[in-house]
């Protein structure tokens, strides 16, 4: 029997649930399967109630009987009010089981039939409660489920609690939620069973944040005011959905500097206690919530004289947080400090600014105060706003920079110098800089409705088409009319020719073309005097040609290194510091390329390049990854992705290499799931350059899972992909060497041979001696496959060799373990324990747990008593020959007697791979069993 109450989930409970608490609702899930309780904490608001429902919904089949309470505060004098919502609706179905004292106690507490209290019948009632659970269980397991237990009648608390202390192995489990501060849960744990799991919810990221908003239907906010929701809601879901709720209906948006608009529902839910402030107390909190960074000592510059005191007051109410050790004066929650200043009259708003305009120490700070002291027009005021901009610029805080911006042209006037307008696309610049492209995007579109200088038009369409990233196909339409802007200007040809060529590689695929439209950039540039755009065509270039094999690669990039050097472009990842890394990683010289690398991310990181710096915490995980470090590279690899998707910038990219960081060093299963994230959004974005690196991604890891098939498929449309974007270099995306292992693995060791002799010549062109390696080491498969072992073996140890000189780690591993996997197969007794030794050892080092994996499985399987060649004949019976090339190696090692994994270790591959062969045998000749092959082929189809 299940009870249900009025606690019928919503729909949309459980998708909300999925973001960001994924790793909580998994712990709580396991806990009780296991048997046990669980006991959901936290503030109000942060989703207790959410992931509680979500819980009961899960695992509420599991029980026979669910029971359910939820309290509120109005209700919470009401005695056994709780007792009365658990068992009213079961009392019927165990009364006749209670002993009769018992039982009259019960019926007279939920019915209120009498007058029963825990002083008169404490005892019985306590009993009656504990006999009650054990008698429902008795007929099958029982789920306790109770929301909001701070707002428990006191004598439902303590009967529940009595009962639960005693359960023992009683099928009875308890699933509670209860709203607290800090670690205020102990005295609820103390009344839960003893093996009772403690489940803390915090706060959700900003990324978290943003993705609830868009399941929500909030998806038109900005990226900087998403920013600020996670700010000012602290990472409360319940707060972030009333912030997004309240700006989605605010037709005018929150100028720039200003506090969001705070709902009428959250100020009286946090200022609830502000009506016991005095009135010096309140504006002394008024004033702190408009600085960025209150301390005591700046409340008594702007005239708080008795600031002590009146925080101590604040403070004793809750509102403010306790510093001794600090000088700080900080609100006991971001959102206190919003619904005050919303709550403040505008004129009291600006008296505060005004104070803080001459009271803060830092010129930024003293500037935005002052714009928002002032209202209307006011050059000098706007210059002091842009000469703060710059200063937060180089500062490396392009985001603040791109505020004090937009501040300082609502202050311009319309004939002022600079215009309004260059000070917006200033803002937008900084925007882009800080990665909040919708911002970005949006002032530029202002600008752009009524801009009439080229010069002005073309800042603005830069922008534009910088904030559409990868998706460069969308603003298709913003070309031509950039181009009929610049005129014949070579300066502002330059500029939209440069974009251009971004278009022909990452749009149309055409590298060549794409190459010769960065040369004809450079030019242009060159004739209009624009170094710093010069120095990005010629950087773009020499990636191109990198990327190609080009013969004039490293003439291009001494060309874009070559002095006067633009210290922006240097440490840009499209300027030439990054062709230069490119090119060492290509050239096998990975220290060289690793302190290149670092470098670039530590000089974007000062300047505050969000979006330099998700490129090159990427590529440092890659020059990690590839030196077999892979613990390192995936913990790069994770921070990259987060960052990504906090910014909205490179998250293909990121997704791609983080696949390949799990793949090797993490979890399979979530690589496979990062490489179609990757490869889908390659495809929706239009990018030819990006899909081929994420099918790649997404071969490597469906090899390391074991569907060799599955590799090929993907790796195959690789191949295709980079032929007809004229990609040569074998060292771009390093596959080539996976799709031969794949290859040899599903039986067509031909076809690997083929791709193994064309790879071989563009890398002996390019003096690629990785690459030669890694090609020696598929080739070596085939020879097994074909039945020279010998040769392979020899092959192999030469390879393991090569790649430890030259600093490839996973690689000579990988190589360690084909030479183990060889071995096992040489005739005579079956391999000992330490055939894989040296295989598991070097994969240790290199913390490559999937690879370390697939060891323990090999050394534990073993290997058949007698090897044969990979059979090449077909099967005798024509029914057969319709089979392809593996088919017809799996069917005939069958008609030998051969195992599942007899038949992986002869033809190299898989158990997995055997079995899902056999089910296309078995389908395609209509048969159900391995005997039915043998019968085939003998010529007696089986009826």
């Amino acid at each position: 029997m299940t009870v249900r109450r009025e606690f019928k989930e919503p729909a949309r409970c459980r998708p909300d649930l999925v973001i960001g608490r994924e790793e909580l609702f998994t712990a709580a899930r396991d806990q009780l399967t296991r048997g046990g309780s669980v006991l959901l904490h936290g503030p109000a608001g942060i989703g207790k109630s959410t992931v509680l429902r979500a819980l009961a919904a899960d695992y509420g089949d599991a029980a026979r009987t669910v029971l359910r309470c939820s309290a509120t505060e109005s209700e919470s004098h009401l005695p056994f009010l709780a007792l009365a919502d658990l068992f009213g609706l079961v009392l019927d179905e165990i009364s006749d089981k209670l002993p009769a004292a018992q039982r009259t106690a019960l019926e007279s507490a939920l019915t209120g039939r009498g007058e029963s209290t825990l002083q008169r019948d404490g005892l019985a009632l306590r009993l009656a409660v504990l006999s009650a659970l054990r008698a429902l269980a008795a007929s099958g397991p029982v789920l306790l489920v109770a929301d909001d237990l701070q707002w428990l009648d006191s004598a439902s608390a303590e009967l529940l609690g009595f009962a639960a202390r005693r359960l023992g192995d009683t099928r009875v489990q308890l699933l509670c939620a209860v709203r607290t501060e800090g670690q205020e849960y102990d005295r609820h744990l103390r009344a839960s069973p003893p093996d009772t799991l403690a489940v803390r919810l915090s706060p959700l990221s900003r990324a978290q944040v943003s993705a609830l908003l868009d399941h929500r239907g909030y998806t038109a906010l900005p990226r900087s005011t998403v920013r600020e929701i996670h700010r000012t809601s602290g990472g409360n879901p319940l707060f972030a959905l009333e912030l997004g709720r309240a700006l989605g209906e605010n037709a005018t948006p929150p100028r720039p500097g200003e506090p969001l608009p705070v709902p009428t529902s959250l100020r009286a839910l946090v200022l609830s206690r502000l009506d016991m402030l005095s009135d010096d107390a309140r504006r002394t909190l008024l004033v702190a919530s408009a600085g960025a960074r209150p301390t005591l000592a700046l409340l008594h510059a702007a005239g708080r004289e008795n600031a002590e005191a009146e925080t101590a007051q604040a403070a004793a109410l809750g509102l403010l947080t306790t510093e001794p050790e600090g000088p700080a004066v900080r609100f006991a929650h971001p959102l206190i400090s919003a619904a005050l200043y919303a709550e403040a009259p505008a004129q009291e708003r600006r008296a505060a600014h005004a104070a803080l305009s001459t009271a803060a120490s830092d010129p930024i700070e003293r500037a935005r105060n002052l714009a928002l002291a002032t209202t209307g027009t006011d050059p000098e005021v706007a210059a002091r706003l842009a000469e703060a901009a710059a200063l937060a610029r180089d500062r490396g805080a392009p985001t603040v920079a791109a505020s004090l911006g937009l501040l300082a042209a609502r202050h311009t006037p319309p004939d002022g110098t600079p215009a309004p307008d260059d000070r917006r696309l200033q803002a937008a610049e900084d925007a882009i800089t800080a990665g909040e492209v919708d911002l970005a995007r949006d002032i530029a579109r202002e600008v752009l409705t009524r801009a009439t200088v080229p010069a002005e038009r073309i800042r603005a369409w830069e922008v534009v088409i910088e904030a559409a990233g990868q998706s460069l196909g969308e603003v298709d339409a913003v070309f031509p009319q950039a181009l009929a802007d610049a005129g014949d200007d070579p300066r502002l040809l330059a500029l939209v020719h440069y974009r251009l060529a971004w278009r022909k590689l990452i749009v149309e695929g055409d590298f060549a073309e794409a190459r010769q439209e960065a040369a004809h950039t450079a030019e242009l540039a060159a004739r209009g005097g624009d170094r710093r755009t010069e120095l990005f065509a010629l950087s773009f270039q020499a990636s191109t040609e990198i990327l190609m094999g080009h013969p004039l690669a490293p003439t291009t990039i001494k060309r874009a290194l070559k002095e006067p050097q633009d210290p922006y472009v240097a440490c840009h990842h499209n300027g030439a510091g990054m062709a230069r890394f490119r090119w060492l990683l290509m050239s096998d010289q990975l220290p060289e390329a690793r302190s290149t690398i670092t470098a670039l991310l530590r000089e974007v990181r000062r300047r505050g390049m969000v979006e330099s710096e998700v490129h090159f915490q990427r590529f440092l995980a890659d020059t990690e990854l590839r030196s077999g470090h892979c613990g390192r590279a995936l913990d790069l690899a994770r921070e990259s992705l987060r960052l990504a998707r906090d910014s909205g910038i490179g998250l293909g990219a990121s997704a791609m290499l983080t696949s390949l960081a799990e793949a090797s060093g993490g979890d399979v299963d979530r690589a496979l799931v990062l490489a179609r994230e990757a490869t889908d959004r390659a495809e929706e974005d239009g990018d030819q350059m990006y899909l081929s690196r994420a099918l790649a991604a997404l071969g490597y890891a469906q090899l390391v899972a074991g569907d060799a098939a599955g590799a090929v498929g993907s790796l195959r449309r690789v191949r295709e992909l980079e032929q007809g974007l004229g990609i040569t270099d074998p060292a771009r995306g390093r596959w080539h060497g996976d799709l031969a292992d794949a290859l040899v693995r599903v039986g067509e060791p031909g076809e690997a041979q083929d791709v193994i002799d064309v790879t071989r010549e563009h890398a002996l062109r390019l003096g690629r001696e990785s690459v030669l390696a890694v090609l020696d080491r598929s080739e070596a498969m085939v020879r097994a496959a074909l039945g020279d072992h010998e040769a392979a073996l020899s092959r192999l140890t030469s390879v393991q060799d090569r790649l430890a000189k030259l600093g490839y780690g996973l690689e000579e591993a990988r190589a360690a373990f084909a030479q183990a996997r060889l071995r096992a197969l040489q005739p005579g007794p079956g391999p000992g324990p330490t055939s894989y030794d040296e295989a598991a050892r070097l994969f240790r080092r290199c913390r490559a747990l999937p690879w370390l994996r697939q060891v323990e499985v090999a050394a534990a399987e073993g290997a058949p008593e007698t090897v044969a060649a990979v059979p090449q004949q077909a099967l005798s019976s024509d029914a057969l020959e319709g089979l392809a090339s593996m088919e017809r190696q799996v069917a005939a090692l069958v008609m030998e007697g051969a195992t599942n994994r007899e038949i992986a270790a002869r033809l190299f591959i898989s158990v997995k791979t055997v079995e899902a062969t056999l089910t296309r045998v078995y389908r395609k000749l209509g048969i159900r069993s391995r005997v039915d092959i043998v019968r085939l082929a003998a010529g007696r189809h089986a009826k």
